[in-house]
């Protein structure tokens, strides 16, 4: 068991990692469930695959306290965040007499709880939710740090909140029924950390990954562990990224969010694997800077290669040029005024903001991998 404190100005909520967690709900969760019992259902948010694997037993422990749950269930993948679920959200949850005090549940992963943390940050102006994350991507990254968005015609995450959970409650056993595919794709978040900020963590990853990948028990927590506490103590210093120290979570986005809009955020190329490869377009084009080595570039990706991830720009298959790509970045929320900020590296374990990076070079940059 680990317990991870995400200290922020004036409050504080943990993070629990116990295998088995999510069978002891009602009493891992006993100071949120307060308000609720034989006349009032507690509200919990799930997509049709988790309430099908999970929504039972989850019943039965509540039950077992003298509470009932209360189900809003929608489809999974990133549909889910529209204006027009939200609205319905809002309205279940107002139907429901959510209030200020209370607290919803979100059972999923992360798009379920992109679209619950917005809602609960705009419904009554703000009321309380617990984060019950299922997949290995939403455990180690968008289950801490509040940040809630829904997606438009626009693009991605661009109408959103901070909005902080009141706890978060992450059970491994879960990731037992997560199919390898998704598994792989959270994993790629977990060697992001390592990338990022923490070259010895890179390093046991490089050695250990295969373990994290065959859910080993003690490999798994110490991942999922590591992961969270070094996000706790960035969005500690920079909670609503307005300095770069935030910023830097955003390793391989720019390029991934990219890749994603031209596969049309679609399952032909998924959230985790689109980091995965643009960590490695990070990495190279930071030698191509002359900031690292080609070895090092290339040591980050083999270890992306060797996990089962996306390490060749070539094998997606796209048929758009360079300069298609860098239009789907100049969309990026990230963006500022006529500039465009890149996480590249100066070492494997030191990411850095660059604001100096010239657009064009990005396009030829990206005609160079796509010939490959």
């Amino acid at each position: 068991m680990a317990v991870i404190p995400v200290a922020l100005a004036g409050r504080e909520y943990d993070v629990v990692i116990e295998e088995g967690l999510l069978g002891r709900l009602a009493e891992a969760a006993a100071p949120f469930l307060k308000g609720y019992g034989a006349a009032r259902r507690v509200p919990f948010v799930a997509d049709t695959n988790t309430q099908r694997l999970y929504g039972e037993s989850v019943a039965a422990n509540l039950a077992a306290h003298g509470l009932a749950a209360e189900w809003f269930v929608v489809e999974p993948g990133e549909d889910a965040k529209t204006w027009g679920v939200l609205e319905k959200l809002c309205d279940w949850l107002l139907a429901m007499g959510v209030t200020r005090k209370d607290h919803v549940f979100a059972l999923g992963g992360g798009v379920v709880g992109d679209l619950v943390g917005f809602a609960c940050a705009i419904t009554k102006r703000g009321c309380g939710f617990v984060q019950l994350p299922t997949t290995l991507l939403a455990q180690v990254d968008s289950s801490v740090g509040g940040k809630t968005a829904i997606n438009t015609a626009a693009g991605k995450n661009l109408i959103g909140a901070f909005h902080q959970p009141s706890l978060v409650l992450i059970d491994p056993l879960v990731l037992a029924t997560l199919p390898d595919r998704e598994m792989r794709a959270g994993y790629a978040e977990v060697l992001k950390y390592g990338l990022l900020g923490d070259a010895a963590f890179f390093a046991w990853l490089e050695a250990n990954g295969t373990k994290v990948l065959a859910r080993d028990p003690v490999a798994l927590e110490h991942a999922i562990a590591t992961s969270i506490a070094m996000k706790a103590r960035i969005v500690a210093e920079d909670e609503r990224e307005t300095e770069d120290r935030r910023a830097l979570l955003n390793l391989g986005h720019t390029f991934g969010h990219a890749l994603e809009a031209e596969t049309g955020f679609s399952q032909r190329l998924l959230h985790g694997e689109a980091v995965a490869l643009g960590m490695v377009l990070a990495a190279r084009y930071s030698a191509r800077r002359d900031e690292i080595s080609v070895d090092d570039a290339e040591r980050a990706a083999r270890a992306i290669a060797a996990s089962g991830l996306p390490a060749s720009l070539s094998a997606l298959g796209l048929t758009c040029d360079g300069a298609a790509l860098v239009d789907h970045m100049r969309h990026d929320k990230k963006a500022e005024a006529a500039t465009l900020p890149f996480l590249l590296l100066r070492a494997l374990g030191e990411a850095y903001v660059a604001r100096d990076v010239d657009l064009a070079d990005i396009a030829a940059f990206l005609d160079g991998e796509l010939a490959v």
